[in-house]
């Protein structure tokens, strides 16, 4: 997902804790979902676990984890998030390999969102790679 530039603050987002349902549209609870990977626990092993941990990061707000797991050649300097951006939803349209066999894949998704209450979403198929061994997001083409 592209980064947006920040506006003036606005109020905090919900705390997500680990018994919180995961962001990622799973049914699990972040601690044993996508908080997992966000504290380095353990790593995504599938491209579209990346995606969803990507997403969730998204929500939490958790730029260090979006720029560990940019592949370095594409990663930008910093992330900002944009203050008045909430994000509410992740469906997952398509994936093409990006499994423990594959070395890339891709995977296509709707990003469900609000922009200072407005309703919106993001449509975007995103390539990953692994890089030292792990998933690694590269690149990214919108849809709409």
């Amino acid at each position: 997902m592209s980064r947006r530039t920040s506006r003036p603050r606005a109020t905090a987002a919900p705390r997500t804790t680990p018994a919180s349902p995961c962001p990622c549209g799973l049914p699990a609870v972040y601690g044993e979902c996508c908080g997992r990977f966000h504290s380095g626990s353990a790593a995504a092993p599938t491209c579209e676990a990346l995606m969803r941990s990507r997403y969730a990061a998204f929500v939490v707000r958790d730029a260090a984890y979006l720029l560990r797991t940019w592949h370095p050649e594409t990663r930008p300097p910093g992330v900002d998030f944009d203050p008045s951006m909430r994000w509410t939803g992740l469906d997952i349209l398509d994936t093409t390999e990006g499994s423990a066999f594959h070395s890339t894949g891709t995977v296509t998704f709707r990003a469900h969102y609000t922009d200072d209450g407005r309703p919106d979403s993001l449509h975007e198929k995103s390539r990953f790679a692994r890089h030292e061994g792990a998933w690694v997001y590269t690149t990214a083409v919108f849809v709409d």
